[in-house]
């Protein structure tokens, strides 16, 4: 007994440390990214900046909210992630729910026809022509509406709810209740731990994406964070010029002139700090929702 006792407490401290050891690898890039933003920039652009911070100072945030356009992105970014993912995990649930009906008019077919969508593409130039031809180029709903409509996230609900009592559904149908009073009286309430974790999944690729602007929008007003980032990290060099000027740099020393690895890091920093605030918000849904959303039964 003591013997298996001592395995136990032996299997207990290697299983801690290894979590624990997988926590610090998932933690130290951030860590990292975050004391090269406050460390010496000169340090920083020789890679000499790597367990501690050097020399502290904040003023690569305060020049980069100078620069153009961020507070304006950072409103678009906001915005699509808020508007998309609301309308994302409601119609993912309400379409999962539908599909657990028998009574759904095309049942079968709509919902293979779903699967499928999540095995092929038409590619980059016919979605393109698709966009442009709904009038979604240089449109705000460009954001918003291809996203509304998610396969993966539907069939999670849909096993979710397969996975609940059908008998409070069969209940509030004896009293009288329609589909809709169910959903919103009953599936709803019982559904939020995968919908919580669908709403991760949604806000996260809402606030990362850039690629839709990339492809779809011209108007500097409707570009997004993301894609301010991606446009600061391929002019980084070009941006420290111009900070070192906005700051009269003839009268700063090395340690705070701006340069092109303290824009990338710094920018980086500002972009990935806000879903990170808002991650643990939501995690405690996340582990039972994935599990039961995954597995029915």
């Amino acid at each position: 007994m003591v013997e298996k006792k001592e395995k136990l407490g032996i299997f207990q401290i290697l299983n801690y440390s290894g979590f624990a050891l997988f926590t610090l690898l998932c933690i130290f890039p951030f860590y990292y990214l975050f004391i090269n933003t406050i460390s010496n920039n000169d340090l920083s652009s020789r890679g000499l900046v790597l367990f501690y911070p050097i020399d502290v100072h904040f003023t690569n945030y305060m020049d980069v909210f100078k620069l153009p356009g961020l507070g304006l992105a950072a409103f678009v970014s906001l915005s699509r992630t808020v508007i998309g993912t609301a309308l994302t995990v409601f119609a993912s649930a309400f379409l999962g729910y539908l599909f657990t009906k028998n009574e759904m008019w095309g049942r079968k077919f709509w919902y293979r026809f779903l699967m499928i969508s999540m095995y092929f593409n038409a590619g980059l130039i016919p979605w393109y022509l698709t966009m442009l031809n709904l009038g979604l180029v240089n449109n705000f709903l460009a954001y918003i509406l291809p996203a509304i409509v998610s396969p993966f996230f539907i069939i999670l609900v849909k096993t979710f709810i397969e996975a609940t009592p059908i008998s409070l559904q069969e209940s509030a149908q004896i009293d009288g209740a329609g589909y809709v009073v169910i959903f919103a009286k009953i599936i709803l309430p019982l559904s939020m731990p995968i919908l919580a974790t669908i709403a991760i999944f949604a806000a996260v690729g809402q606030w990362n994406s850039f690629t839709d602007t990339l492809f779809l929008v011209t108007d500097q007003k409707l570009f997004s964070l993301q894609f301010i980032l991606y446009r600061y990290m391929n002019e980084a060099t070009s941006l420290a010029q111009l900070m070192k000027q906005m700051s009269g740099s003839a009268n700063m020393d090395l340690a705070n002139m701006a340069t092109p690895t303290s824009i990338r890091t710094t920018v980086s920093m500002v972009v990935v700090t806000p879903i990170l605030l808002v991650y643990p918000f939501f995690q405690r849904f996340f582990v039972k929702g994935i599990m039961i959303g995954a597995v029915k039964g």
